[in-house]
């Protein structure tokens, strides 16, 4: 299968994808049972236009996996990375500059244009403190030139493993995803708002799910609403979120959900990019695709979305 281009006139760039990609049970599925496994993240981004890399989150990748990774991948692909849970869940945003530009060193600019937003995922336990939160959204480079400059700052854990160029000047985006109640609160929405940095719409059995949009784009992660990682989305609540994105894609209002801030942000065409994490049992593909269908459907454009995947017993 090959990745369709966008028509002329698409309002805006939607984005519906998968959480990581190796998965064993997956495998005679959603994969083939031939299919070599160094062939699945090509296998798979033939089907969606971006993926998470999830590996990032536990521990520092090497420039020789990003590139490997984009060379697998289709040219308009993108990669949505997760951020080092050294800097969000153990430093818990303190004393985090190194440890910051380790994570930029590690390879993130070898993926070139194929380099999406950044998720900075923070644990349940994480409270909302605005000037610690400011001081890290202060850090964070909004462009790949100021990205080059923080990585160059990384310490010896990286010597002689660092990537530390970029091929061109492009923005760069972050997202945050919150699990604690104390962030249903109008100051951090206006942070966010500030930095141009999105709060993740997160759809999870019992931490926040906020729709307030505080960026130039969506971030949408869906769990799994009735057993976190593994439950499947029904028809209805696909309809439902086929909704909500092609509302925010073409800036229309969106009032269906829980806000914490003041205002619905200004009325714009917005990047969307949602991310199925119901990996277990084969349901994030399969959801992934419905969800395409749905928007494509909505949009009145279904050749701009990438087809559903051709998976068994979808």
């Amino acid at each position: 299968m090959t990745q369709p281009r966008r028509p002329a006139g698409w309002p805006a760039s939607v984005r519906i994808g998968i959480s990581g990609w190796t998965y064993a049970p997956w495998r005679g599925a959603f994969y083939p049972d031939d299919l070599p496994k160094k062939r699945e993240l090509a296998f798979a981004a033939r089907r969606f236009e971006a993926i998470e890399i999830n590996g990032t989150f536990y521990g520092l990748q090497t420039p020789a996996s990003f590139g490997r990774w984009a060379e697998e991948t289709p040219e308009d692909f993108v990669f949505a990375v997760k951020g080092s849970r050294f800097i969000t869940h153990l430093l818990r945003l303190r004393d985090i500059e190194t440890p910051l530009a380790n994570f930029v060193a590690s390879g993130l600019l070898r993926l070139g244009a194929k380099l999406g937003p950044i998720l900075w995922q923070f644990p349940p336990s994480f409270r909302f403190e605005p000037d610690r939160l400011e001081a890290f959204l202060a850090l964070l480079p909004q462009h790949t030139d100021a990205a080059a400059r923080l990585a160059r700052r990384h310490d010896g854990r990286l010597n002689g493993r660092a990537w530390i160029e970029t091929d061109a000047r492009r923005r760069m985006r972050h997202a945050i995803e919150i699990r604690h109640d104390s962030f249903r609160d109008p100051a951090f929405v206006a942070l966010l708002r500030r930095y141009n940095v999105a709060l993740v719409c997160a759809d999870t059995v019992k931490w926040p799910l906020l729709m307030d949009l505080t960026a130039d784009f969506v971030y949408c992660r869906l769990h799994g609403s009735q057993e976190l990682y593994r439950s499947a989305y029904p028809a209805a609540e696909l309809d439902r979120w086929a909704d909500r994105v092609g509302a925010w894609a073409t800036g229309q209002p969106m009032e269906d959900g829980d806000f914490a801030g003041r205002g619905r942000g200004v009325r714009r065409r917005r990047d969307v990019f949602v991310f199925f994490d119901n990996t277990d049992k084969l349901q994030a593909p399969i959801d992934a695709g419905g969800l395409i269908e749905r928007v494509g459907r909505r949009l009145g454009a279904q050749a701009s979305v990438c087809s559903s995947p051709a998976v068994a017993g979808g």
